[in-house]
Formats: structure tokens, sequence, C-alpha cells
């Protein structure tokens, strides 16, 4: 015998532009999502007897993004995400939670003979914000905020030597090297109780802050490794936003290999006397870690 042991369902890659109008300046502010919505509860007789009753349609998720966010504000997507989840554990008895993920695009407002346009924007790269969060029935909405494809580089300033060594070890030491890395950061938020607790909030400037550090701290801390430099980041954002319980990175190496060039009339390019560089794809090197607040020490 067998038994449905999960089941979640529902509508991914709902494409979201929002364009927001100030009549009085003829100034337009505009927002672009990528949503994705997953219910559960008691939906197991649609896998088990094909019992279609307890399916709130994926269409039906898709029409549901598109008129809350006519409704509602969605510049900020944790608002947003926390409004859409709440919606459907509210509206449908038999669905108990909604897990809702929404990937914010860049766009950037133009600057026209010195003065920002009005109406005209561009897109400054691939660096995404992204928000999963899950409202449960009982429970109450998390929210995970997170920075993903942030590339960033420095010439020096980094370092990585004294790592362990054996047999297996080839890599030599280095005081001096190129950093570089496409930023994945996260930082989940305390439980909040309900949509108006979320609206209380201000994750924009959360966000500005995590993200300030994040650049702040790889450029000008001296780096002993990615570790110590990533864990100093998530140090500062818990300490920057008393709101957030736990903060993570995800590091990759972007790798800058010197080329020795000595075989063409001994012409130096190692070392000190580095300036041209090959850039590399894969293999590299990935730094993962997570930071949380320590316990309150007991009385």
């Amino acid at each position: 015998m067998s038994q449905l042991s999960y089941a979640r369902y529902g509508k991914d890659n709902i494409r979201l532009y929002k364009v927001d109008k100030n009549d009085r300046t003829g100034v337009h502010t505009v927002t672009e999502q990528t949503v994705c919505s997953l219910l559960e509860g008691d939906i197991e007789t649609s896998y088990t007897k094909a019992d279609n009753s307890v399916v709130v349609a994926t269409d039906t998720q898709k029409q549901t993004t598109y008129i809350l966010a006519k409704q509602n504000p969605i510049s900020t997507p944790e608002h947003f995400a926390a409004i859409l989840g709440n919606h459907y554990i509210e509206t449908y008895p038999h669905i108990h939670a909604a897990h809702i993920k929404i990937i914010q695009h860049r766009w950037t407002r133009m600057n026209i003979d010195g003065k920002p346009h009005p109406h005209s924007f561009f897109r400054d790269g691939e660096e995404i914000r992204v928000v999963e969060a899950v409202a449960r029935e009982g429970e109450g909405i998390t929210i995970r905020s997170k920075i993903e494809k942030l590339l960033v580089l420095k010439s020096t300033g980094s370092a990585f030597y004294g790592f362990h060594r054996d047999e297996y070890t080839q890599l030599p030491e280095t005081w001096d090297r190129i950093l570089s890395t496409e930023v994945e950061a996260g930082w989940k938020w305390k439980l909040f109780k309900n949509v108006a607790e979320v609206k209380a909030v201000d994750f924009d400037a959360a966000w500005q802050k995590a993200r300030d550090i994040t650049l702040k701290t790889f450029a000008t801390d001296d780096s002993a490794s990615v570790q110590a430099t990533m864990y100093k980041m998530c140090d500062q954002i818990l300490a920057a936003v008393p709101l957030v319980e736990v903060v993570d990175y995800a590091l990759p190496n972007k790798h800058y290999f010197e080329i020795d060039l000595s075989w063409h009339k001994g012409l130096k390019n190692t070392g000190k006397d580095a300036t041209v560089f090959a850039p590399q794809s894969n293999p590299n090197g990935l730094i993962q870690c997570t930071v949380t607040r320590k316990p309150k020490s007991k009385l």
C-alpha cells in the first residue's frame, strides 16, 4: 500500500509589471517581478482519488496575483508576498499554507542631461532581489529576503595563505590576488504574526543596508579568506537589522589566473608584474556560511 507524503502545487513564472504614475509630477515608478505561488493543505484527494474539487486552479492563482497587484503596492516584494500568501489561507478553508517566491528585476531610472528622467529606465546588471515567504494558517508569516547575481570584483586586497597542506595540495600561497564572486546573500526575519506586522517593517531600508554592508566590506576588508570576509558581512547585517534572525551567504570564486609570458622574449607577467590574466569558468571554489544570533544568556 502507498500513501501521499508530500503535496504542493501552484503557478510558477508569473510575469508581473506595474507602473505607478504620479499625475501631479508626471514621474513614473516601475516594478517588474516574476512570481511563484505554491499551495498546500487538504488537497490529497486530487492526487489519490482524481477529485479536482479541492484544487484552486493554477490559472486562478495567476489571476489572483494580477488582481492583488492592482489593488496593493508591490514595490516592496516582502509586503506583496505576505499579502498574496495570506490571501490564500484566508480565502480557502482547506488551504493551510501558501509559499510565495518573488524575484524583483532591476530597473534603474535614466539620468538625461544631468536630471532623472520621469519615465525612462535601464537594466544596469543582472542582480535580482528575491523574497521567499510562507503564510501558514495558525502560525504566521515567515520571510527570507535575498540578494542574488550581484557580481563583484577587486583587483587587490585579498590573500590566501596558511591553509592546510598535505600530499594532495598543489595550490601555492598568495598574499595578493584578484577576488571576484557572484553574491548570493539571504537574511531570515523573525516570525510575523500577521500582514499588519509585515507592513510595519521597512524592508527597502533593510535591503539597502544589507547591500551596502556587502559592498563596503567586500571592497575595504583586507581579506584573509572569503570565509573571514563573509562572516564579517553576516555579523554586521545582524547588528544593523534587529528583526533579522539569520544571515547566510554563498560566494563562488570567480578565478583570474596569471599567464606566464616569459617564453616570449622574457616578458614579465607573474607576481608583482602580473597585469594580464585569464578569467576562468570552472571548476571553482564555493564558500557558504550561516550566522545566527547567540541565544540570550539566562540570569
